[in-house]
């Protein structure tokens, strides 16, 4: 769910105003995070509102009459800060129906790569932000570009600028982003975030290359077999039956077939849908999704490629934050998260990180225990631990990983399909097995007198 912000206004036990921001997905939500900070700060609050969508239509000094949006947690905010800018307000209302969707991941790939690019010009920062905010063509992230800007600006702190717009950016980009600011490597970090996206971006085509065709090609094909078998097999067959005579086991099978669903297509269908409902509410769950993620890794051969992939962004990541922040436990669970792997990410939150914590192990040690990290990759960062590179260990992972599944990605795909084409094959075969035979079919002259 979208995270919004929210303000806060109250004043302390001496009577002093106190003021504040907090980030929310619901008002409820906000409302509960305000109470436990003037529990815990001594304050009493008294009003809690959202930052909205406000639309304006103001007079400039020369007559003109300019209309827009803007982003403010009430509409006398937005009155206020436009006539400090000499306007005249005409009118300023919420604007009733407010979407905000998430950019193209083109749009947001190349936000990314163009700032990483302008960065090693060494443009400033906030320069870069009014040249991207030209070039991008989705409103929702040209939104999010003027808001970083104008919190920026206003001095907010960078990781909170970009945290506030995770839903919009994505997580893994706004936190890597966020983080930046405080490095001193900026470039290298938005250049890995970018490239990061990027394989993401190539990862997820491969994978629609490899899967969504077959998956529709296969619902097709059994849709026009069911369609072939139960409506217009039964037409060609049934003129035999009418004449009574004996029909070869298969087509009387699939005779059977076809009235039973003339009887129950109804509650076929109904199954069918709860089916489908309670498969697409199971994907979607918390708990769906984390036993996707266990045995998706643990498939023949598909499961290997995604394994690595996991692994591989675990280490590019690890690698980036590695040579910008000397906390290895903040270091390692970001990492696990940017993976994309919910159950290599709880291993290494539940196993690695507590060990390293309370036991005081050793990193390697720590991620063998978790038992989602490859053979080659724990001998690298043994490799790396014992001469005191461990960064450049798990760089030499990611490069290395990135170009197997490269190549592996293409055979897959090609796999994939030779057995789609196969399946296909098949359902044809079966087909003109049933259609031919009716051939074999002979009736005799006596068969036909009897009408």
């Amino acid at each position: 769910m979208a995270v919004k912000e929210f303000k806060f206004t109250g004043t302390s036990r001496t009577g002093q105003p106190v003021q504040g921001t907090v980030f929310a997905s619901t008002m409820k939500a906000a409302q509960k995070k305000v109470d436990d900070l003037a529990e815990r700060h001594a304050f009493r609050p008294r009003v809690v509102q959202k930052r909205q969508t406000f639309l304006y239509k103001v007079r400039h000094t020369n007559g003109k009459i300019i209309t827009g949006e803007q982003k403010a947690f009430s509409a006398e905010e937005v009155q206020s800060a436009l006539e400090k800018m000499g306007l005249e307000v005409i009118r300023v209302q919420k604007k009733l129906l407010e979407f905000q969707r998430k950019p193209a991941s083109g749009d947001m790939i190349l936000f990314v790569r163009l700032s990483a690019n302008l960065l090693k010009e060494k443009l400033p920062f906030d320069e870069v932000l009014n040249l991207l905010v030209n070039d991008v063509s989705s409103t929702s992230l040209k939104q999010v570009i003027r808001d970083l800007n104008a919190d920026l600006k206003s001095g907010t702190d960078a990781q909170q600028a970009f945290m506030k717009h995770q839903h919009t950016m994505g997580k893994f980009t706004a936190y890597m982003l966020g983080i930046a600011s405080q490095t001193g490597n900026m470039s290298e970090i938005y250049e890995a975030t970018a490239r990061f996206l990027e394989r993401q971006n190539e990862f997820r085509k491969s994978i629609k290359s490899a899967m969504v065709t077959p998956a529709i090609t296969m619902i097709v094909l059994a849709m026009v077999f069911v369609w072939y078998v139960w409506v217009i097999f039964p037409e060609t067959a049934g003129l035999f039956e009418g004449f009574g005579i004996e029909l070869p086991p298969l087509t009387t099978k699939t005779l059977a077939f076809s009235r039973w669903m003339d009887l129950n297509y109804g509650w076929v269908l109904l199954v069918c849908a709860v089916v489908f409902g309670a498969i697409l509410t199971f994907v979607k769950s918390k708990k769906g999704i984390f036993m996707i993620h266990r045995n998706l890794i643990r498939l023949p051969v598909i499961g290997s490629l995604l394994h690595k992939l996991n692994i591989e962004i675990f280490c590019r990541v690890f690698a980036v934050l590695y040579s910008g922040s000397g906390d290895n436990i903040s270091v390692i669970k970001i990492a696990a998260e940017a993976c994309g792997n919910q159950y290599i990410e709880f291993r290494v939150k539940t196993v690695t990180i507590p060990m390293m914590v309370a036991q005081g192990a050793e990193l390697v040690h720590a991620m063998e225990a978790s038992g989602v990290f490859t053979a080659m990759t724990l001998a690298r960062f043994r490799a790396g631990s014992e001469t005191g590179n461990v960064r450049n260990a798990a760089l030499q992972m990611a490069e290395y990983y990135e170009k197997e599944t490269s190549m592996k990605m293409k055979s897959t795909v090609e796999m994939i399909q030779t057995l789609v084409a196969v399946i296909i094959t098949m359902a044809i075969m079966a087909l003109t097995v049933i259609s031919s035979e009716i051939a074999l079919i002979s009736p005799s002259s006596t068969d036909f007198m009897k009408f």
